[in-house]
């Protein structure tokens, strides 16, 4: 059945105006009318069965009927990745919504070449990310912010797992055993971190150095990567 994101608040009887781009998909692409049901989320009052009650060349109007699902969230995972080209971090973007981030935040190294990003279209492939994977919340994408920035007003009580090219680290799986949410998975630029970044990190006591095997990965590979075996190791695929 077709997932709608919807900003509204979801109740039974609540009417919903979906955008023209949504109409647009519902009665265009999708060909559905007057009487058809659909499933809506808000990321905030679970997943809710809904029915077309208008269908014109104006746009839908939606109603919603009964709650499908309770409202849950799953662990309280962020991904920080240096940013990259814009396929790469769009890519990213979509795997770590389907891989369960909380949020995603992007990050400028010392030795990150990209500095311009589109967040809203970001913010759109999580979106549809979240809408085909049947999660009940969408993945916040941060406005981009220096590592140190990020590294100085860090709450410790969240772990930072820290994936580290350097070759010295215990695996990501053995590494992270015994640690919970909430957590933070960081990825490095294409030419990695420099040596102070990296002497800085590990000297952070909310830092876990992990490592992802003998090869060097792309950014995008890093964070799927990691972002797998951090949920099987600790996260909600146990």
């Amino acid at each position: 059945m077709i997932r709608l994101f919807v900003p509204n608040d979801l109740s039974a009887g609540v009417g919903v105006v979906p955008t023209v781009d949504q109409s647009r998909y519902l009665t265009s692409v999708m060909r559905l009318g007057v009487g058809a049901e659909l499933l809506l989320f808000n990321g905030r009052d679970g997943e809710w069965r809904a029915t077309i009650v208008e269908a014109t060349k104006r746009g839908c109007l939606l109603k919603a009927e009964e709650q499908t699902r309770p409202m849950e969230a799953g662990p309280d995972l962020d991904l920080i990745v240096a940013m990259v080209k814009r396929g790469r971090v769009e890519t990213i973007v979509e795997k770590a919504a389907e891989l369960g981030a909380r949020r995603v935040r992007l990050t400028i190294t010392r030795r990150t070449n990209v500095d311009f990003v589109k967040l809203g279209r970001l913010d759109a492939i999580a979106m549809e990310a979240a809408e085909q994977t049947g999660r009940l919340d969408v993945p916040r994408v941060a406005d981009p912010e220096k590592l140190d920035k990020i590294l100085d007003d860090w709450d410790p009580a969240r772990r930072l797992v820290f994936c580290d090219e350097g070759g010295d680290a215990k695996p990501v799986i053995e590494a992270v055993a015994g640690t919970s949410a909430p957590a933070a998975i960081l990825i490095g630029p294409e030419g990695g971190f420099t040596p102070e970044e990296r002497e800085r990190l590990r000297g952070l006591s909310f830092v876990t150095p992990v490592s992802l095997g003998p090869r060097i990965l792309r950014a995008d590979t890093a964070a799927i990567s990691a972002m797998t075996l951090w949920q099987a190791a600790v996260g909600d695929w146990r």
